[in-house]
């Protein structure tokens, strides 16, 4: 056991604490029912610092404050390059993307690909997602939250599951979006002053006397290969990162697919008051992820200097946070479980409303608003049930899981993304292309993957998205649809763009212009 009883005392605290508060928020006004908007779009109530913040919250768990931590201790800086384009990537769909969803009431992605494709898409890519995040996304959260709960404290995995989606249930299953949204900002703040204090005392560490900053210099020194951001192709990583594909190749799949088409994270700013609230939200969550490296990568590459014979790199956070001192090390592993709860809150309201709008309430047809609901938290209890059985067995042979995370995703990342861009910005796209352009994502991506093994998976992604998208394009013209079932208006939904929105993105976009051109 590595926490001593105040470190326990803060721990427990603040999970009842979170608990208590998401239930508090998530009371309904007398004579008023939780309805399906108010479960599943928290009522299209919220505002930009609950928008920010939740996106925030649900990107950085366990997944990347260990599994990224992990990767740098393996590979370095370089691995920040999904933080830093994720926060580009953020601008164009907050521009381009977003207008046209909250335009047309859209409340979850499978429902804009009926509106502009047909129910077979809609299904299609419903169920897919039901796998993703279930078999994945779930899973992994759970899986290296419980890495980090057994390595702190010394509880079994197997119970750390099941404490981790037991405590995700009671937070988030009967408030919904709401309970986790207007949480979040609780969650962020903890999670960055945690993230930031494992860092300030690992690189103190390393620099003694010296300081922080000493030992910032004294780690871009010993380890420089752990800062180059553009791999080269002679580097053992570069199959990870492939040099400038991370600027200019498959990244950009991935970060579009991930921040613009994925209902895990898109939903909160479908959830907005109104536009201008959703774009004030996204620049909050740009200028946040420039600071996430901070907080996830640093820890890692510091571990490689001071404890370079790691077992296995996704232990890098772990034993960094052991370097805290008692009170503090309380703290932080309370925001590290704060991060973990969000996720795990915010992946089962995603599933929840997938299964219940896209799936079940296409089969049911007439069914009222509390019925939708409850089959909502039911199906969220499902999914933990599902993760908390199979998390071991799927995950328990992979050193960094992040990297299996990524791989994984990238299978079906080019297709999706050929699907949402022709949807939305090119009318002629018609719902066969659609299938043939998610069905091939995959096919090509194994084939690929299969007879090319050491070619680079980012570089992969992006080759199979140019196929996907002529293929998508020549079906549309050699079998045209007399008449294309789009119901999605787009005319007006860019025309406006508050000043604010524009400088910002400026701001953000010469700030991490300039990170990469000092970390060449």
């Amino acid at each position: 056991m590595l926490l001593g009883i105040i470190d326990i005392s803060i721990v427990v605290a603040y999970t009842i604490f979170i608990i208590v508060i998401a239930q508090y928020v998530s009371r309904e006004k007398v004579g008023h029912s939780k309805n399906a908007q108010d479960y599943f779009l928290a009522g299209k109530t919220l505002p930009w610092w609950a928008i920010g913040a939740s996106l925030i919250a649900a990107n950085i768990s366990a997944e990347q404050i260990i599994g990224m931590s992990g990767s740098g201790f393996v590979i370095g800086l370089g691995i920040a390059s999904y933080e830093w384009m994720g926060a580009i990537t953020l601008l164009i769909v907050g521009r381009y993307f977003l207008p046209i969803f909250l335009q047309n009431e859209i409340y979850s992605m499978p429902q804009f690909l009926e509106k502009r494709y047909d129910g077979r898409v809609r299904l299609v890519m419903a169920i897919f997602w039901l796998g993703l995040y279930v078999f994945v996304n779930l899973t992994s959260i759970l899986w290296l939250g419980a890495l980090a709960v057994n390595a702190i404290t010394g509880i079994e995995l197997t119970y750390g599951l099941i404490m981790l989606g037991g405590c995700a249930v009671a937070y988030s299953l009967y408030g919904g979006l709401k309970a986790v949204a207007l949480t979040d900002i609780i969650q962020v703040a903890l999670l960055v002053f945690g993230g930031l204090m494992v860092s300030a005392i690992s690189l103190n560490q390393i620099g003694g006397e010296q300081g922080v900053w000493g030992g910032f210099i004294e780690l871009t020194e010993q380890l420089p290969e752990k800062f180059d951001m553009i791999i080269s192709p002679e580097s053992e990583h570069y199959k990870d990162l492939p040099g400038l594909s991370v600027l200019i190749g498959g990244m950009w799949m991935m970060n579009l697919s991930y921040w613009g088409f994925n209902q895990y994270v898109i939903q909160r700013a479908l959830a907005a008051k109104n536009l201008s609230e959703a774009r004030k939200g996204i620049l909050f969550a740009c200028f946040l992820k420039i600071l996430m490296p901070v907080i996830v990568v640093l820890p890692g590459i510091a571990a490689a200097l001071i404890i370079p014979d790691l077992a296995a790199p996704d232990q890098a956070y772990p034993e960094m946070m052991k370097l805290l001192p008692v009170g503090i090390k309380g703290l932080v592993f309370a925001a590290l479980i704060a991060a973990i709860l969000s996720s795990l809150g915010s992946m089962m309201n995603s599933i929840s409303t997938i299964f219940t709008m896209d799936i079940y309430r296409q089969i049911k047809t007439n069914v009222d608003d509390s019925r939708l609901v409850t089959i909502g938290r039911v199906a969220g209890l499902s999914s933990m049930v599902i993760a908390i059985i199979i998390a071991k067995p799927l995950l328990g042979n992979f050193s960094q899981a992040f990297q299996f995370i990524q791989e994984f995703t990238g299978f079906f990342t080019p297709g999706i993304v050929v699907i949402f861009l022709l949807g939305l910005f090119w009318k002629k796209a018609t719902a066969n292309s659609a299938l043939v352009a998610g069905i091939g994502s995959f096919i090509f991506s194994i084939i690929m993957r299969e007879y090319w093994p050491d070619f680079p998976f980012i570089d992969r992604v992006g080759i199979v998205f140019i196929l996907c998208g002529v293929m998508a394009i020549a079906i549309s013209y050699i079998a045209p649809e007399p008449e294309i079932n789009n119901t999605i208006v787009s005319e007006g939904a860019q025309n406006t763009v508050d000043s604010s929105f524009i400088i910002g993105s400026i701001a953000i976009t010469i700030i991490i212009a300039s990170l990469y051109l000092i970390w060449w």
